[in-house]
């Protein structure tokens, strides 16, 4: 068995190849089937954000098995295999594992701390669980990346403060409306007409973060103005008006600052539309959605600037500086982690010799009982019969708890092999049995 990692991320790929892999929710069922179908494949679950796309795996053979999972990422993005492995990495075993917990824990994030990592391991678990992708061993996996990042969340500060993508955008608008000013710091958007397409999880967090820089009223853009108008609901403190996707065009033309983050599949956001458009000001678009909700061409309308979700980079470095002494103490509960579950997988190269030897004595346990209740003759009482069957069990279990304690227990692995081959001798084990 090999535990294994594939994917790109904001570190390997851009935006424009990495919307090209995203796995939505409709489609991750019939993911999850087709990478079970793969004869190498044991284990599997999927991690799909606006910033990576990873696959982890249980593997019966490494090399094979992610040949097979590069097969799958082509097939899946219509990208060639030449195009896609440049910005493909693959990590295994104990890198792997590493790779996860930084993942759960906010470490791997643009933004550093992120919070909505956490929630996105969380929902890979469950999904694993119930398409039935993930057992006994990726199902652990991913629990401790998921108790993992708790921790770090909860004996370190890397968690508090304004850090998730949706206020990385906020900042970023505030950046650019301060670089227009003519300065450096951050200004508030109380004199900006905003406007937020999409009331999803990502559309509140923007509303949140925008009302915090200074935003006093906006508009929600939403497929269905009910989602919007429940949305505007938890936020009176806010003017905000509620619109239909009908009415996009006409907030097109009167905002100055539109952020998107709608899971629509192709962009609705196009240069001829804002051309058809042709807004009455200069505008912003601030687009976090992947796959993306603005084509790259839109910047060639005359007044229009427009960021995705790597433009953030610009604004994440300042935060990243000042969280790497936290980080620092976030990474020492990883390893301590990571170590704790490597002990777990090594102690399972025990697990068959063990259930062997445990067979083995039940065997003869079952033997002697039998003797011996024969020669209690035929007046023992049924109570009686279950004491004395109990009597057997619990010493069986009394000897073999301390074997079984110690083989599974931290050892170095030549050691652990070792003392497995006495056992098998000591007790005449079939150990062809045991694999």
């Amino acid at each position: 068995m090999h535990i294994a990692v594939i994917g790109l991320s904001h570190r390997t790929a851009p935006v424009e190849v990495r919307e090209r892999l995203s796995i939505t929710d409709e489609t991750l069922p019939g993911s999850l089937r087709s990478l079970m179908a793969v004869q190498e494949v044991q284990e599997a679950s999927i991690l799909s954000t606006c910033n990576r796309l990873e696959i982890y795996t249980l593997l019966r053979q490494a090399d094979a098995g992610i040949a097979a999972m590069v097969r799958f990422l082509s097939d899946h993005s219509g990208l060639p295999t030449t195009e896609l492995k440049p910005h493909l990495f693959d990590l295994h075993h104990a890198e792997a594992i590493d790779h996860l917990l930084r993942v759960a824990a906010g470490l791997d994030s643009l933004v550093l701390g992120e919070g909505q990592i956490l929630a996105q391991v969380k929902k890979m678990a469950r999904l694993g669980q119930e398409h039935k992708s993930t057992g006994p061993i990726l199902g652990r996996l991913l629990n401790q990346a998921v108790s993992t990042g708790k921790r770090v969340r909860s004996e370190t500060k890397l968690g508090k403060g304004a850090v998730s993508i949706s206020s990385a955008a906020v900042e970023l608008a505030q950046l650019k409306c301060a670089q227009e000013r003519g300065t450096q710091h951050p200004v508030g958007l109380g004199e900006e007409a905003v406007a937020v397409v999409g009331c999803g999880r990502m559309g509140r967090l923007l509303v949140q973060h925008l009302a915090a820089k200074g935003c006093t009223a906006l508009t929600l853009v939403n497929r269905t103005t009910a989602r919007a108008e429940a949305l505007a609901r938890d936020f009176p403190q806010l003017a905000i008006r509620c619109v239909g996707l009908e009415q996009l065009d006409e907030e097109l033309r009167r905002a100055s600052m539109v952020f998107t983050s709608t899971a629509a599949t192709t962009p609705m956001l196009t240069r001829s539309r804002l051309e058809r458009v042709a807004p009455i000001r200069r505008l912003k678009l601030f687009d976090i959605g992947v796959p993306r909700n603005v084509t790259a061409d839109v910047a060639a309308v005359d007044g229009v600037a427009a960021y995705d979700v790597d433009d953030l980079e610009e604004v994440v470095a300042r935060n990243r500086l000042a969280r790497q002494a936290t980080a620092r103490v976030a990474e020492a509960l990883l390893r301590q982690d990571a170590e704790d579950f490597l002990v777990w997988w090594d102690g399972l190269e025990a697990v068959p010799v063990l259930n062997r030897l445990r067979r083995t004595m039940d065997e003869l346990r079952e033997q002697e009982l039998l003797k011996a209740l024969s020669r209690m003759g035929p007046d023992l009482s049924a109570r009686e019969k279950n004491v004395v069957e109990a009597l057997s069990k619990g010493i069986i279990n009394k000897v073999l708890h301390g074997p079984v304690t110690r083989l599974r227990g931290p050892m170095e692995r030549q050691k652990r092999l070792e003392q497995l081959q006495v056992v098998c001798e000591l007790f005449d084990l079939d150990q062809s049995e045991t694999s």
